[in-house]
């Protein structure tokens, strides 16, 4: 797998850290290629203008936020394609100084499922194109799109503007059907063809992690050469130390003395809170006195297969016996957020698949320990033993395990969360910027010497 990246043209090597290291981005040099000006961004299914933890809003909506904002700060501007979803909405909304939000009409405002919106993608495709058409030729330099929904419509631009395209994967419908929760619902063939021809079709492809650039090439037969690994970042801004824990817990109202392991993220079986809420009742199954030292917060609201039992957490909490140690908040603002992290013993992310993880990097930049199944890209997240802990599998027994070590030992979390602050550091979205810029540069010149040697 060494070819995956790592060559000159602004392919991409991620340098995986030993245990001890943080993993470092080697970004070769793109000579003195042109970067691309203004690229049109897609995301079919999930508007970056929608609040995280609510429906399909998750990683990805940060991502691509925090994404065009430094791409825009870097004079890229970005023009980010997505869904109306509500009537009414302005045509258009700027998000930051260089980054345009298009709402495009495609389907009923409300109520659709993202498994139904396969059908709206040429109400989609049109909408863009409407949108390009009332622009001189040559408006947008490249297509970035975000999930397979996206890679189809981006596909179809790119060729009809004559433009290279890159795509992010996100997540990967064979690598979701491996490790697929009990009663979660198998990603669908059409979503796997869909993959593939997009794979086929790009550029270049964007992963999050090597495991991910590996998963590609081992799953989809994606070109290694055409694979650029680029670690998502945080916003070390937002998710910082500041006032520290006790503050934290001030501020929400939380009792000073618990050990709080939180989950942060939509409710549904991929994500598998039920794993910490089973968890919690071994611990107080075998020491009853813990009743008045754990608190659990569970930040986050119902989403994809969840929905169809959206009080089936809060159910499970009571058949526990647990339901007086579990608190449920709905989804909070990021600034909200970074408290909550704050205020946490440990954030827990027992996830069945996780392509990268980014509330793992966004709770250890706020200084709290991590504990993680050992699946996707936590482990390149989560440096095991020092800025959190990892667990094979999902037995709640061994998540009970490991959250014990936190009540016997006060000043664990102290110990790890230093550590995952500093670790935290390494996942700035300046660096994940400035290495995206080097592949769509790449990605420029060679779909333009592609296209003389074509001509010629």
């Amino acid at each position: 797998m060494s070819r995956i990246g790592g060559t000159i043209g602004g392919r991409l090597a991620a340098v995986r850290g030993t245990r001890h290291d943080p993993p470092r981005l080697r970004i070769p040099s793109v000579g003195h290629h042109r970067r691309p000006r203004r690229v049109a961004m897609l995301s079919v299914h999930t508007s970056p203008l929608h609040q995280p933890g609510t429906g399909d809003a998750g990683g990805m909506n940060v991502y691509i936020v925090e994404l065009a904002r430094r791409l825009a700060a870097i004079n890229i501007e970005v023009e980010i394609f997505t869904r109306a979803t509500e009537g009414g909405l302005p045509p258009t909304v700027e998000l930051a100084p260089g980054v345009l939000v298009r709402h495009v009409d495609a389907g009923p405002y409300e109520g659709l499922a993202k498994e139904e919106l396969p059908a709206q993608l040429c109400a989609f495709t049109h909408g863009v194109m409407q949108a390009w058409a009332g622009h001189r030729p040559g408006h947008y330099d490249l297509v970035h799109s975000h999930y397979w929904l996206s890679g189809h419509v981006g596909w179809l631009a790119a060729e009809r503007w004559g433009v290279p395209l890159v795509h992010a994967m996100h997540t990967m419908a064979k690598v979701k059907n491996a490790s697929l929760a009990e009663g979660d619902t198998p990603e669908p063939a059409a979503r796997v063809i869909g993959e593939t021809q997009i794979v086929a079709a790009a550029d270049r492809l964007v992963a999050n992690t090597t495991d991910e650039a590996e998963e590609l090439v081992r799953h989809y037969d994606a070109d290694p050469g055409k694979v650029a690994v680029v670690h998502p970042g945080v916003n070390l801004d937002r998710f910082t130390v500041a006032d520290g824990r006790a503050a934290a817990r001030a501020r929400l109202g939380l009792p000073q003395d618990a050990v709080i392991p939180l989950f942060a993220g939509r409710i549904q079986p991929l994500k598998a809170p039920d794993v910490l809420l089973r968890a919690v009742a071994v611990l107080v199954g075998q020491d009853p006195a813990l009743r008045r030292r754990l608190f659990v917060p569970v930040v986050g609201g119902p989403s994809g297969s969840g929905l169809a039992k959206p009080e089936g957490l809060q159910k499970l909490a009571a058949k526990l016996g647990i339901a007086d140690l579990v608190h449920f908040h709905p989804p909070v603002a990021q600034d909200r957020l970074a408290d909550w992290f704050r205020a946490a013993s440990v954030l827990v992310m027992p996830s069945h698949s996780e392509s990268f993880g980014l509330v793992a990097i966004e709770a250890q930049a706020t200084g709290t320990p991590v504990l993680a199944a050992e699946v996707g890209g936590l482990p390149v997240a989560v440096n095991d033993g020092v800025t959190g802990i990892l667990v094979p599998g999902h037995d709640p027994a061994d998540y009970a395990r490991e959250l014990r070590r936190f009540v016997d030992d006060p000043g664990l979390a102290e110990r790890m969360g230093g550590e995952a602050a500093r670790h935290a550091q390494f996942f700035g979205w300046d660096t994940a910027a400035s290495a995206t810029a080097d592949v769509y540069t790449a990605a420029v010149h060679e779909h333009r010497r592609r296209v003389r040697s074509h001509h010629g």
